[in-house]
């Protein structure tokens, strides 16, 4: 986390040379004053200003870089609120900036030299650092030499801040006994269920109450709201006769590009323990050819049932020693010791998935489909220009769609899920997409062009909208009445297991199973996200979340009736503290609350020096209500 924050208060520009990925910080509690004023500078943080060349340069190089990923227009880039994003970044950097200022550290010229020999970015011919090279990308990049210079100087000194922040931070063990000891709590509990039935017949409702029922569950007892549609459609096989025929080279071209999806490795699912030294391992190794399982020698490591797995691996995924040992294993049959990165393991394999390989001949009418979607592409999105060409010329969509090449189809009803007023499938395309489209049109607009997920093109005009309309209760009268007696059954069920657990706190849950009838029984371990057939989830939670002899209810796994339960014993797993996946986790947990210091410092830091943003220049920078 720690390399989260660095990259976070590193420049753009380093993002790009070193490889790193930056990514946009939405500030908390940081009252920003929006302000007009006629210095030339985009923000202050405290006494820093943030200039309007520095900040252009950043927000064109990460449009570029955005661009270059994807289809990325200034429109989208305004819609995200990219423009205050990057602010944003740069008034972290500032205000880190000041206190490496006030601390006064410094960073030597021999660092920042060797930091920028070593950048990749700046290798030439010969692979090593040519300061030609270094002097054109920087120049690429808006940057002379010494404002590069100065630029990884400045996040070398932010570097160090961050450094000794966060450096060498360690959970404290008893805040990870807590944590560890919360998350894997297992507990045993006793219970009786009450079924559905046990609140015998409900009478039922009158005309009134039906109607009241019916008006409060209005959206479920109403006719959809319709819409009268207008669609011009192009697709695929519309354009298929005018493209030409597909190459050799373009199926050699598509077969590459997917060579991933027709040549997969063989994959293995794999339980591993991991063993101080050799000696340990081979007598682990040998307590299982004498009848011991895998998972008792994992217990006896202090590893639960569903921490032996590392997952499910191919071969290169893992180190050259364990890969090779644990593809030449049958299934469900353990390995010798082999050397790991952390000690000796033993590892199981519980299910192999063998790889395939298909050939450019074995997919080729795959691929010639693919090329020919692909071409066909090309052609519509010349029909979507025509079309767009038309309307902005004023020609309706029926007009515009004719002068195109698209057809045209029109739908006088037609709700959300695709069904005209008689419940039939309207005339539409298989593509929710459309639905969806046509769900958000207003009223008489020529809607643009757009592309679907199954790469059809549509235009949407929406010439009116019927609102919904509450059935008349006669038409409503049958399911309305279920609906109704299900809701008073569930009430009055709610009601009576509220009172149960009331009364097992009070007498115990013996005493108050025998009010009702029922058999008391005793659940298997529990565990929080674990609950079992009999327990749900709302059950559990409830269970977990009150101390023992506290009684609870809530609904059954099955959903027929409900269920009291009280907690009869709670388990408290030893932390496994010789495990060095556990120890691995407790790294990574200090890694992330040092982060949080890191965080809250930069907070802090901007409140403490107080911040301004000059709107009028970031308008000016994002092109916003031009």
């Amino acid at each position: 986390m720690l390399s989260q924050m660095r990259n976070f208060a590193k420049s753009w520009v380093a993002t790009i040379l070193l490889g790193i990925l930056s990514l946009a910080f939405a500030m908390w509690g940081v009252g920003d004053i929006f302000q007009g004023r006629t210095s030339t500078d985009v923000a202050t943080v405290g006494s820093r200003e943030i200039s309007l060349e520095e900040f252009q340069r950043e927000y064109r190089t990460e449009l570029r870089q955005r661009s270059q990923q994807g289809e990325f227009t200034a429109e989208m880039a305004r819609a995200m609120n990219l423009g205050k994003q990057l602010l944003d970044r740069s008034m972290i950097r500032a205000a880190l900036d000041n206190i490496t200022d006030k601390l006064k550290l410094t960073v030597s010229d021999a660092l920042v030299a060797a930091q920028i020999r070593n950048m990749p970015a700046f290798n030439g011919p010969l692979g090593t650092f040519d300061k030609g090279t270094f002097l054109r990308v920087a120049a690429e990049n808006d940057f002379n030499e010494q404002g590069f210079i100065n630029l990884i100087r400045g996040e070398t000194a932010r570097d160090q801040l961050l450094r000794a922040v966060q450096s060498g931070f360690e959970m404290p063990m008893g805040y990870v006994g807590a944590i560890y000891a919360f998350q894997t709590e297992v507990r045993g509990a006793a219970y009786f269920e009450i079924p559905a039935s046990a609140v015998g017949a409900i009478a039922p409702p009158t005309d009134a109450q039906l109607t009241d029922y019916v008006k409060v569950h209005a959206a479920s007892f109403s006719t959809p709201e319709y819409r009268d549609v207008t669609y011009a459609i192009a697709t695929p096989a519309d354009v298929m006769g005018k493209i030409p025929a597909v190459t050799d080279a373009q199926l050699k071209q598509q077969y590459d590009a997917r060579k991933d999806t027709y040549v997969i490795a063989e994959k293995r699912d794999i339980e591993q323990i991991t063993f101080p030294t050799e000696a340990e391992a081979k007598a682990a190794r040998a307590k299982i050819e004498s009848g011991t399982s895998f998972a008792q020698i994992g217990k006896e490591r202090g590893l639960a049932a569903n921490e032996l797995s590392i997952g499910t691996q191919t071969e290169a995924a893992l180190d050259a020693p364990r890969g090779k040992a644990a593809f030449a294993l049958a299934e469900n049959t353990v390995s010798a010791p082999v050397k790991g990165p952390f000690g000796w393991v033993l590892m199981r394999v519980t299910k192999i998935t063998p790889g395939e390989s298909k050939t450019l001949a074995d997919v080729k009418d795959e691929l010639t489909k693919a090329v020919q979607t692909q071409l066909a592409g090309g052609q519509l999105v010349d029909i979507a220009n025509a079309y767009q060409e038309a309307v902005d010329s004023g020609d309706t969509l029926v007009e515009a769609a004719k002068k195109a090449g698209m057809r045209v189809v029109h739908l006088p009803a037609v709700d959300a899920n695709g069904l005209t007023p008689d419940g039939s499938k309207a005339d539409l395309p298989q593509d929710p997409d459309l639905l969806a489209q046509i769900q958000k049109g207003e009223v008489g607009e020529e809607g643009e062009p757009f592309q679907t997920k199954i790469t059809n093109y549509y235009a949407v005009n929406v010439g009116g909208v019927t609102p919904p309309k509450l059935k008349p209760l006669a038409d409503v009268r049958s399911t309305a009445t279920e609906e109704w007696n299900t809701q008073q059954r569930m009430q009055r069920l709610d009601a009576k297991a509220k009172a149960l657990a009331e009364q097992v706190t009070k007498t115990g849950i013996e005493a108050a199973a025998k009010t009702v009838g029922a058999t008391v029984r005793k659940s298997s371990g529990l565990q929080r996200n674990q609950p079992g057939t009999t327990f749900s989830p709302a059950l559990a939670a409830a269970l977990f979340s009150k101390p023992p002899t506290v009684g609870v209810y809530g609904p059954a796994a099955n959903g027929d009736g409900m269920v009291v339960a009280v907690t009869t014993s709670v388990l408290h797993l030893p932390l496994p503290t010789g495990n060095p996946q556990f120890a691995e986790g407790v790294k990574r947990a200090g890694d992330d609350m040092g982060s949080d210091l890191t965080l809250s410092l930069a907070s802090a830091a901007l409140k403490k020096q107080g911040s301004r943003i000059n709107q009028q220049r970031l308008n000016q920078v994002t092109g916003e209500g031009s």
